[in-house]
Order: C-alpha cells, then sequence, then structure tokens
C-alpha cells in the first residue's frame, strides 16, 4: 500500500457517499443473487455439477500446454489463423497489426473482459482506431468514458434517469425520457448502423475446445453474433485458462454458468465458432499475461479455474456496499481480489483486504474456487512480503503476541477498560477509523473471565 494514490477503502469511500445509491445496488445484486439461488435449486444435480465442472478445470491447468497445441493445431486445420501472445502489449499490438493489414480504422467490438485487462480500447485509440462496444452494459459504460464495474453487468451502477441523460448527450434521445424500453430501441437503432459499417468485429471468448479447435461466445443481446456474422474479418481474444477438453464438457459449462450470473436457465445466445465463413478472416488470439506465473503458485492455481460468472460479486457484502470501481482492476469482486495480486502484487495489495472472509464466495461460485481462503492466503502473503501498512503490522503483531499470552491479555484488558472509562477521549477521536463510522462500545467493568469466576465458577 505504499505510495498508492487510491486504494479500495479511498475509492468505496467515493461510492458510499450517495447512500441511495448503494442501498440501491446492495439491493439489486442480492435481488440477482437470489434470482441464482432459485434457478440452482431446480436441479437437483446442481452440486454434482459443480464438482464436475471443477475436476474439468482441474484436468485442464494440470494438461494445459498439451490443451493448447491440441487446440492450436485443430483451429488451424479450422482455417483460423492462430496468435500468441505473452502479455497484454503484445495483444495490443497483434491486434492492431490485424487491422493495419486491412487498412481498418473502425471495429465494433463484444463484451471481452480480456481485453479490458490489457486496456486495449485505450491502445486503439491512441493509434488512431475508433471502437465503438456492442454490448449495451459496455456502451453505456463507454458513453460514459468509464470502465465497466462488473464482468457480466458492466454498468449495474448506473439508474435508468442517468441513462436517460446519458442517451440525451449523445445519441440525441429526448430529455428526461428514462424508458427502458425507448432507451434499449435508440441503442440497437445507433448500433445497427455500426453493425453495418464496420469490416471487423473483436469478440471475447467464454470457451475453446481442444478436442475441435472450436470456441463458444455467450451472449444474451446477440451482438457477438451479429458483429462476427457481418464482418469480413472477425478477431478473437481469449485468455489461455479458458479451454475445456471437449465439445461434450461444453454442456456441464453452459448450464452453470448463467444460472450463476444472473438466475437464467440458459445464455440467450451461445454461438459455436469453428472456422470462418468463405470469405471471411477469422483470427484468434491466445494470451497469457501473468497466467502462466499464476499457475505455478499451488496455493492460487485454482483461482484460473473462473468463468467469470461474477456469481461472486452478486453475493459480496463488501462488493455490493463499495462497488465495482472500488476495486480499481478489470476483474473486481472476491474473484479480482486474487487474481490482481497475481499481475501485480504492490498496486493491488489492498484487494484481498476488501473482504469479511464470511466465504460466501466460495459457496456459490460454480467451479467450486476457494476464493474466501485464498484471500486469507494472499494477506498472509501481502504482509511477509511488506505490502502493508508498517503501522498495522506491528499492531498486529503486538495483538498476537498479547492474545498468546494469559497474563498479558489479562492485563491489557483491565488497562484498556480503565483507560476507556477515564480518559474515553483516546479511543473516541478521529484517527481511529473504528470510531469515525460508529459509537464505541460502552466498556464493561470486568473481563468475562472476572464475571465467570464470580457467579459460575462455584
Amino acid at each position: 500500500m505504499n505510495q498508492r494514490i487510491k486504494d479500495h477503502p479511498d475509492l468505496a469511500e467515493k461510492f458510499n457517499a450517495d447512500e441511495a445509491r448503494v442501498n440501491w445496488h446492495d439491493e439489486t445484486l442480492w435481488w440477482i443473487r437470489q434470482k441464482r439461488d432459485k434457478a440452482a435449486w431446480l436441479l437437483p444435480e446442481w452440486e454434482q455439477l459443480r464438482e464436475t465442472a471443477s475436476l474439468i478445470k482441474h484436468n485442464v491447468l494440470s494438461n494445459l500446454s498439451e490443451y493448447l497445441l491440441q487446440f492450436e493445431q485443430k483451429a488451424r486445420e479450422n482455417g483460423i489463423v492462430v496468435h500468441w501472445a505473452a502479455d497484454g502489449d503484445e495483444h495490443n499490438r497483434i491486434v492492431h497489426s490485424i487491422l493495419k493489414q486491412h487498412g481498418i480504422t473502425q471495429i465494433v467490438k463484444s463484451k471481452s473482459m480480456l481485453t479490458e485487462e490489457c486496456h486495449l480500447n485505450h491502445y486503439l485509440a491512441d493509434n488512431g482506431v475508433d471502437v465503438v462496444d456492442t454490448d449495451l452494459g459496455e456502451r453505456i459504460v463507454q458513453l460514459a468514458k468509464e470502465p465497466p464495474s462488473h464482468i457480466v453487468l458492466p454498468c449495474i451502477h448506473w439508474k435508468k434517469e442517468e441513462i436517460g441523460e446519458l442517451f440525451h448527450e449523445h445519441l440525441g434521445t429526448p430529455k428526461g425520457n428514462a424508458d427502458p424500453q425507448f432507451l434499449t430501441h435508440a441503442a440497437r437503432l445507433s448500433l445497427r448502423k455500426n453493425f453495418l459499417e464496420r469490416k471487423v468485429a473483436l469478440t471475447g471468448v467464454n470457451f475453446a475446445v481442444a478436442e475441435t479447435g472450436e470456441f463458444v461466445v455467450c451472449t444474451n443481446e446477440g451482438n457477438a453474433d451479429m458483429g462476427a456474422h457481418l464482418s469480413d474479418v472477425h478477431i478473437a481474444c481469449m485468455g489461455i485458462e479458458k479451454l475445456i477438453p471437449q465439445r461434450k464438457h461444453l454442456g456441464v459449462f453452459l448450464r452453470l454458468l448463467t444460472r450463476s450470473a444472473t438466475g437464467q436457465p440458459i445464455t440467450t445466445y451461445s454461438s459455436h465458432f469453428a472456422k470462418p465463413r468463405k470469405g471471411q478472416e477469422m483470427h484468434i488470439v491466445l494470451v497469457d499475461n501473468g497466467r502462466s506465473a499464476h499457475l505455478g503458485k499451488e496455493s492460487f492455481r485454482n483461482a484460473l479455474k473462473c468463468i467469470r460468472c461474477g456469481a461472486c460479486m452478486n453475493t459480496c457484502p463488501v462488493y455490493r456496499r463499495s462497488g465495482g470501481h472500488s476495486y480499481h482492476n478489470a476483474v473486481a469482486g472476491p474473484i479480482g481480489s486474487i487474481l490482481a495480486p497475481n499481475f501485480d502484487m504492490r498496486a493491488n495489495a489492498d484487494l484481498p483486504f476488501a473482504s469479511t472472509l464470511c466465504g460466501s464466495c466460495s459457496n456459490v461460485c460454480p467451479v467450486k474456487i476457494d476464493i474466501h481462503n485464498q484471500l486469507y492466503q494472499w494477506r498472509q502473503v501481502l504482509v511477509k512480503e511488506g505490502f502493508t501498512p508498517r503501522a498495522k503490522t506491528a499492531a498486529m503483531k503486538a495483538m498476537a503476541v498479547t492474545l498468546a499470552n494469559p497474563g498479558m491479555y489479562k492485563i491489557a484488558g483491565k488497562m484498556g477498560r480503565i483507560a476507556m472509562r477515564a480518559v474515553p477521549g483516546l479511543v473516541n477521536n478521529k484517527f481511529n477509523p473504528w470510531y469515525n463510522q460508529r459509537e464505541m462500545p460502552v466498556p464493561p467493568k470486568e473481563s468475562f473471565k472476572e464475571w465467570y469466576q464470580k457467579n459460575r465458577k462455584s
């Protein structure tokens, strides 16, 4: 946390300034969590599906290099041009080089958290390429010049009235019109023109099948299909962990993905891309960007099983009340907090502490990632590596010594109770973060041990 300008508490405080928005954000995401529960409980085999998905992903991570080579060979046989990118910069250069080969300066793009991770939009804008995000939520945050705040619901922090004003400014809709159906229609009319005019479409990848060399893109709006089918060139970008071994495994993940994400039985569009259509060019960029290093960390490698459903965010009491932007990372919430330190431990040292460690994230994860255990383990790593505030580290060490010594604990407790009664300003002051948000409790006259010895021991 050294030298960081902003961190999770600072950014969460900014979000918390609008209490009505926090309450609405919290209630909306909890409503989605409840939908997820109902959808899951309709399947008696739900836990079996989770276990199967987890084991399939375990197999993939244990044999990732073989599956990647198998996928590359099959994809090339299908007529897909395969590229490899070691990091985000190389990924961006590859995409740009494809566009330059075709003299393209305008593209349409469907939702892809990988491109957010690589900051592709900014890179292409700096190189004179105009990118239009075609997922409605992505389009809204793009017009607002914001990053997504949620991996499935990128503008969940926006109210319909605010979107109405945004569309009035950028799309010319009537001022004051906040009807969702009207605004959606306005966005559709605007995007249709982009779909018809732009020759290159970029999509993400939800799953890639090593056995066949095909990949699957899931959307609820059909925007990825529209872009890919109308374009002369289709570029798909995927993290190397998105592989599954065989096509028969898709059913397991497709049944889990949207039930976990939004409570729907199935994604509206699950589109399979196996080869370019006649006259079309298809590229796929396989991106590492720290994933190999993450794979090598035994305690944290399970995080690579993530299928990006966002269920852990919807259930997390901290995420729901602090907003996605407080995580200052492409992937927010509990899963982002165990992925981000792997990319940059110093810059993301605050994120594993943005959790109550209640375990709700692990309970809803469709691939059984032990998220809260990894958050706890990251905290230990970060303290050991010196990425936590020195004062807090020293205080925790002093607390550990005190709690480990019954005599010292007894003396410290007694002194604390006396001090809080005699000089309450010692703890009730602006330098105490607890006091800034809450009233300090009235100190008891005696410890529990003293009370027990007086009343129960006989």
